[in-house]
């Protein structure tokens, strides 16, 4: 695969696999929503990852992860071990900001972003035959592109939040 062809596709698969547990929580609302820390808390009295992460969300994201795989002709292996890094990552950040004291859906800027792209691409580098300047690329190309995106829905009324 051509590089920039190569970089634009994992990009558009990085935003799918975290925008789609945002679009079912607008459509869906509470349903079929059970956070994954199942309620519990951290030897710190706080939520472990808090409510917003979900077993329908980390389920709805690798499902999205392998589906995309396919549309690019990418291994299920590889898909599936891509969403599930992205998911890793996001959860490794909401984990860090509890422990931080931020509460469910704050903003921190580059903590929301970095790890659910930097996790997949460090992960899958050589499955996808990615340079570390691509990872690179694609990492700041997600951060800006999430941050516009996340304005953009809210804007629309499909994020509670701007960010």
């Amino acid at each position: 695969m051509e590089e920039l062809q190569l970089e634009i596709i994992v990009l558009f698969w990085l935003i799918g696999i975290n925008g789609v547990p945002i679009l079912l929580t607008k459509l869906l609302g509470q349903r079929f929503s059970y956070p994954i820390d199942c309620n519990r808390l951290f030897f710190d009295g706080r939520p472990i990852l808090g409510a917003s992460k979900t077993f329908r969300g980390l389920i709805s994201a690798l499902l999205v992860s392998v589906l995309m795989g396919s549309i690019f002709a990418i291994p299920f292996h590889t898909s599936l071990l891509f969403g599930a890094l992205s998911m890793a990552g996001d959860m490794t950040s909401s984990f860090i900001k509890r422990r931080l004291g931020l509460v469910s859906s704050s903003m921190t800027l580059g903590l929301d972003q970095i790890p659910e792209s930097l996790f997949p691409l460090l992960g899958c580098k050589d499955l996808l035959g990615l340079s570390i300047e691509q990872i690179i690329v694609i990492v700041v190309a997600f951060f800006l592109i999430e941050l516009i995106l996340s304005r953009l829905l809210f804007w629309l009324r499909i994020r509670k939040t701007p960010y």
